[in-house]
């Protein structure tokens, strides 16, 4: 050991009495206090314009933009200029000869000039760690712990790289050949992970060897053994290669002799990668405070109840406008998206299926290829892509083991347990398309525990949950590519009337009441009023003005305030309000909480929306959940046509400036259940076309209607309630005589003191 250390040493005081490892330092200090004060420079002007923060510290150090991630993409710059010289600088000068004849080792060689990189590393580090030090005193709660996995794997980066390096100053006399060599190498190891992707066989080593973007998870605080072995695989598949050089080279072994060893070497490194990388051979810590890397507790808990095997097959349609997604060269890259639950269920077994067949989603293939039967639609997609038409199976075939028309022959997954249970998975029509957390924990949750059974009542003139016209809700209850419907969410969605001798079903929890244009005859009456008594829940949903829902909310005590809401705006119909969550609102589900965080707050849009007051006490509780904001509303008597005429608040026809409440829950006790009615003042807000109302206002997202009402309804069923901690780390302490002090201290003292203490050091060694 005494040997290595004295190598270290020497090559640390050859390494610092150059000009490229002070020239690299000043670049580095300058180029990560750029990134850090942009980061300050620009959480000052937020917060002087009265922005909210949250995760501070991970927003400065994690993340596609953050400190580590930028110093994570320039790295490979620094590297094969430091490392160059590590041997050829001893190959061109001779003094490797002294070496070999003293009794030193090969290994002792190559373990004492990485030393030396590490120890240089270090420094590297220990500029990071000032911005560290810095954001503890200025930010409030500092989240340190993932901030430091973050470090450890910018610092295991740099010591691969060094490694790599090494090995290549070890194969030339030349360091301008070992420079480009290493960025050459570099360069295939950050882009193996695009190597081979569609061969089944190799893609999962190549994936596994590539560098690109292997510190990403430990930089978001996520630490994985994957990625620690990772880096301490290559470190020592790529020092033993420089040992066997320096060893051949000393020995003058055969040409075969060293490939071969060459061979085993790098042979073993990628079985011991292939293994480390099996799920069910990898560990995980997460650092972070909210343990946002990790799936939320009600998600785990789902998780531990599914027991027996798992398998969960991919259905790649090649005529689906989503197939990319799936295509052999993805697979690993789509695998990524159910990482998470793979942890918690590494056993998983992960299969996709390729087929072609006429897609619902894809009218380009219509368009362009008219007048051709599907399997010669299907050669010419295959070979535009450059894929084997041998490799999909036809449309009979996949019949065979599953019809998916009924899913539009698109992109899906279907999960299958041991026991037979099915679900699907599936993409949907948004800008997210990939399932989140509370759509695929939906699914797992169905396959353990029975899930709300929802009916909507027909035969009344209701709004149809088939039906594709405007004021229908078919979107909100059943259409598989909207994330936020019922279906997708857990729930089974059936349509029911009680007309005759029809019953409304044992298994019904919930009943939805849509705007009835016409009165309940007395036998769907009495037994919707047996289900009422009894306890069950309901949604109603109206229009102001209507008689027959007036008459039908008044049994919970509830009334409508004459005329409709009005709220006017610049530009927008007067009739189209903005609603809020309510503080009691808020309390009710996840969702409305939500709703209220960031510089933005959301809100629902309504448009001719009646106000509701509890009138009588019929023995239920009224919760507001929503209310008009802050604007000036009032109910309007009398326009009617918001277009072409201006509303105007006349208070002697009974018109009334205020706030109202338009969605309005109501809560008794029957028996030992709690009994919950949500009643909305606008059939139309969570209808086909009135998702998206006509107000130009930033934050619409009346869909937000849906997981709020049937979370409360469902008692906290669904939607799954994925819902983290808040942040702590929400304040910072700066103005801009502070920043300003940093700023010119990071990017003009510091690496100016390290340039000119530098400079005087080289002239005084040359002077010597």
């Amino acid at each position: 050991m005494r040997q290595i250390l004295k190598i270290a040493k020497a090559e640390l005081f050859t390494l610092f009495y150059s000009p490229i490892a002070w020239m690299i330092l000043v670049v580095f200090t300058f180029q990560t206090g750029f990134v850090y004060i942009d980061h300050l420079e620009e959480l000052l002007q937020a917060k002087k314009m009265g922005y909210q923060f949250a995760f501070l510290s991970s927003g400065i150090f994690s993340g596609g933009r953050g400190l580590l991630a930028s110093v994570q993409n320039y790295l490979y710059l620094y590297m094969p200029l430091l490392t160059m010289a590590l041997m050829s600088r001893e190959l061109s000068s001779g003094s490797i000869k002294l070496l070999y004849s003293s009794p030193i080792t090969s290994s002792q060689i190559i373990r004492g000039k990485y030393i030396a990189m590490l120890a240089y590393s270090l420094v590297l580090v220990a500029v990071l760690m000032v911005y560290v030090v810095i954001s503890m005193c200025i930010i409030e709660n500092f989240e340190l712990a993932p901030v430091l996995a973050g470090i450890l794997a910018v610092y295991l980066l740099i010591a691969s790289y060094a490694a790599i390096g090494l090995f290549m100053s070890s194969l030339t006399s030349y360091q301008v050949v070992a420079a480009l060599g290493t960025l050459v190498l570099l360069g295939l190891l950050s882009n193996m992970g695009k190597v081979l992707q569609d061969v089944e066989v190799v893609r999962d080593i190549t994936y596994w060897l590539s560098i690109s973007g292997r510190g990403n998870e430990m930089i978001n605080g996520l630490i994985c053994t994957e990625d620690i072995l990772y880096f301490f695989i290559v470190i020592s598949m790529f020092l033993t290669l420089s040992v066997l050089k320096l060893q051949a080279n000393r020995t003058h072994a055969s040409f075969s002799k060293v490939w071969s060893g060459y061979v085993v070497v790098v042979i073993g490194a990628l079985v011991l990668g292939y293994a480390t990388s099996r799920p069910l051979l990898m560990a995980y810590y997460d650092t972070t405070e909210t343990k946002r890397n990790t799936l939320t507790p009600n998600s785990q808990a789902i998780m531990a109840k599914l027991n027996g095997g798992l398998t969960i097959t991919t259905y790649v349609n090649l005529l689906d406008r989503e197939v990319y997604h799936g295509l052999p060269k993805e697979v690993n890259t789509d695998k990524e998206r159910l990482k998470q639950y793979i942890r918690f269920k590494p056993e998983t077994k992960l299969k996709y299926v390729y087929y072609y067949d006429s897609s619902s989603n894809n009218r380009r293939i219509q368009m362009v290829y008219k007048n051709k039967s599907l399997a010669e639609i299907a050669e010419k997609e295959a070979d535009a892509m450059n894929l084997n038409i041998k490799n999909f199976l036809t449309p009979e075939q996949i019949r065979k083991q599953i019809d998916l028309r009924d899913e539009g022959n698109t992109f899906v997954r279907v999960i299958e347990r041991e026991n037979g249970q099915k679900g699907f998975l599936r993409i949907y029509d948004d800008m997210t398309k990939f399932p989140t957390e509370t759509e695929i924990t939906a699914v797992f949750k169905r396959m353990v525990m029975k899930l709300p059974r929802v009916a909507f009542l027909q035969g009344h003139g209701e709004r149809s949950i088939s039906g594709d016209r405007n004021r229908d809700y078919t979107l909100f209850s059943s259409v598989k590519t909207f994330r936020h419907s019922l279906t997708n969410q857990g729930c089974d969605v059936e349509s029911i009337d009680l007309s005759g001798s029809k019953q409304i079903p044992k298994e019904v929890d919930i009943i939805v009441i849509a705007d009835m244009q016409v009165p309940l005859d007395s036998v769907s009456k009495t037994k919707l009023d047996a289900y009422v008594a009894n306890g069950g829940n309901l949604v109603v949903t109206l229009k102001p003005g209507s008689a027959v829902m007036e008459n039908f909310i008044a049994q919970f005590g509830v009334k409508t305030i004459p005329g409709q809401l009005v709220q006017p705006k610049m530009d927008d119909p007067a009739n189209a309000v903005i609603c809020r969550p309510t503080p009691q609102g808020k309390a009710l589900a996840p969702i409305f909480e939500m709703m209220n965080k960031g510089g933005h707050p959301a809100y629902i849009g309504m448009v001719k929306a009646a106000g509701l007051i509890m009138a009588e006490d019929k023995g239920f509780k009224g919760i507001p959940v929503l209310l008009t904001d802050t604007s000036k509303t009032w109910n309007e008597l009398q326009t009617i046509d918001f277009i072409n005429d201006t509303a105007t608040l006349d208070v002697t026809t009974g018109e009334k400036a205020d706030r109202f409440v338009t969605a309005m829950a109501l809560t008794r006790k029957v028996g030992a259940k709690e009994q919950r009615i949500m009643i909305v003042g606008d059939a139309d807000c969570i209808s086909n076309s009135g998702m998206k109302p006509p107000i130009r206002r930033y934050g619409a997202s009346n869909f937000n209607m849906i997981p709020g009402m049937f979370h409360w309804l469902s008692y906290g069923t669904v939607p799954v309630d994925v819902s983290r901690p808040n942040s702590t780390d929400n304040n910072i302490s700066i103005t801009k005589g502070s920043y300003n002090v940093m700023k010119y201290g990071l990017m003009g003292v510091i690496p100016g003191l390290i340039l000119v203490g530098s400079t005087i050091l080289l002239i005084r060694r040359r002077r010597k």
